[in-house]
């Protein structure tokens, strides 16, 4: 896991933020851990209906097309 200093951490802010990674990164002070930058990850709910108007169904998405007899 990436560490940065304090001090390196509040002059490039905006620069770190950007290169957050899954990991996160810790920032240090006096080499101490002092705090954990973790990136957000989106709200499952906020999935639901992102892709309306993004995508056309063709056909009858129920079935697979093949016509087959239960009973043989």
């Amino acid at each position: 896991m990436r560490q940065i200093g304090a001090d390196k951490f509040k002059q490039k802010c905006l620069a770190i933020l950007d290169e957050v990674g899954p990991d996160g990164i810790i920032i240090t002070k006096n080499g101490k851990p002092v705090a954990k930058l973790t990136r957000v990850e989106p709200e499952p709910s906020a999935l639901i209906g992102s892709l309306r108007g993004k995508i056309r169904i063709h056909g009858d998405i129920f079935s697979t097309g093949l016509n087959w007899d239960a009973q043989s």
